[in-house]
């Protein structure tokens, strides 16, 4: 299903938010985005949309499951579907010189300074070798972009290899695709199988067509067309990320957009910093990799980055304990799972992993501090983790799972039914 195909079905549903009053792209829109999906149709006379995925019972209906199966669809999925080359697309419906100032790129936080494109899949070729990921866009001229590119990951490794070869590395930026392959493309799977994924979360081919640099593009409401220079760096951020505090300026590669194409009347996807929709794509992408992980040592049944480890953090992870050892050996396996991993629980499977308080449950009674809580000191953790030293931070685990040779001190009581 198409983006704007998504936001009709969630209108037809009484699901989405209809502003049509004039607002404008600095901080307003931010203001009173909310949580619920939302269409702006007017703002500086363009259509924003945000919060389109922005929980997991959204997430679960663009996905066509139930939320709490969510994670066990996810893991079941190879990325092996097909990906379908067409001749033409929606997409191109008008095609122009670039000029950014004609978007609604949005600016969200006072101390951001600049408008930034936070949806926006960047598409990147070099070498036969393909990616899509999404990256946070800093907006620095009418046609440059400034990219922060996470060291040694996919599109920063294909950049260093462009640039070393002294080459451009040829990018397509897509805004509004549809929110299973958004998802897709958020998730961590062998290098260029993003599209593929989405196909298998679709049962069913993925269509792309083919940009004037090259790039292979599904269908979208906006694709800006371009290349990142292969030694030019201008300083990007502060910027609120996944944490809802600010990242720190660093020196970034410069994207240069040569054309631009959109749908006629094309709705702009705006995803909050540290909002819903950011939390979804950045933490839940992570679950069923941390639940397969976990499942080569233990009976795992479930997996969730928590709400209050900003979606990312903090994970609890439900298994059926079959010895003592498992905990221990599910933690090692859900920090190998997940490298920005900072703090993961272990619970059994009588604990609600959806429920803070079930999860404070175990912890209080099933923890004895001196043998349950594993500390992995001076690793490689997330360089968004506001109390780490370039990346390099403290990991904790906790066994928050029953003592089996005394299973009998930790069983919760049950109320009795009266019958009759």
């Amino acid at each position: 299903m198409s983006f704007r195909g998504f936001i009709e079905q969630l209108r037809s549903e009484g699901k989405l938010r209809d502003i049509g009053t004039p607002i404008s792209p600095v901080y307003e829109v931010s203001a009173i985005a909310g949580r619920e999906p939302t269409l702006f149709s007017n703002v500086n006379g363009s259509k924003v949309a945000m919060n389109i995925i922005g929980s997991r019972q959204l997430l679960a209906e663009a996905l066509g499951v139930k939320p709490e199966r969510i994670i066990s669809h996810l893991s079941l999925h190879p990325p092996e579907g097909k990906v379908q080359l067409v001749a033409d697309s929606p997409t191109k419906e008008v095609v122009e010189k670039p000029d950014l100032s004609k978007l609604p790129i949005l600016t969200h936080f006072e101390g951001d300074g600049a408008p930034y494109i936070t949806s926006g899949v960047v598409v990147s070729e070099y070498e036969g070798v393909m990616n899509a990921s999404i990256h946070r866009l800093r907006v620095i001229g009418k046609d440059k972009l400034a990219a922060r590119l996470v060291e040694f990951r996919h599109t920063y490794n294909l950049h260093k290899k462009a640039a070393e070869n002294g080459e451009a590395l040829p990018v397509a930026i897509i805004i509004g695709i549809d929110p299973v392959t958004l998802f897709a493309v958020s998730t961590r799977v062998p290098e260029g199988k993003e599209f593929e994924y989405a196909s298998s979360l679709q049962g069913g081919p993925i269509e792309v067509f083919e940009c004037g640099n090259g790039i292979k593009v599904p269908h979208a409401e906006i694709v800006l067309e371009g290349y990142i220079h292969p030694t030019e760096l201008v300083d990007e951020g502060p910027f609120v990320d996944i944490s809802g505090t600010y990242d720190i300026v660093r020196r970034q590669p410069v994207i240069y957009i040569t054309k631009i194409m959109h749908r006629k009347d094309p709705i702009y996807h705006a995803l909050m910093p540290a909002g819903n929709e950011h939390n979804i794509l950045m933490g839940v992408p992570y679950e069923p990799l941390i639940f397969n992980e976990v499942k080569k040592v233990a009976d795992v049944r479930n997996v969730v980055l928590t709400p209050g480890g900003c979606w990312y953090f903090h994970a609890a992870v439900r298994i059926h304990k079959n010895n003592d050892e498992e905990a221990k050996k599910a933690i090692e396996a859900a920090f190998l799972a997940h490298k920005s991993l900072k703090h993961v629980v272990i619970v059994d499977d009588d604990i609600n992993i959806f429920d803070p308080n079930d999860i404070e449950f175990a912890i209080a009674t099933r923890v004895k501090g001196d043998e349950d809580i594993y500390i992995y000191p001076n690793v490689r953790g997330s360089t968004l983790d506001p109390r780490s030293e370039n990346g390099i931070g403290t990991k904790v685990g906790i066994d928050a799972t029953m003592d089996l040779s005394k299973r009998w001190k930790f069983e919760r009581a049950r109320r009795p039914e009266i019958k009759g």
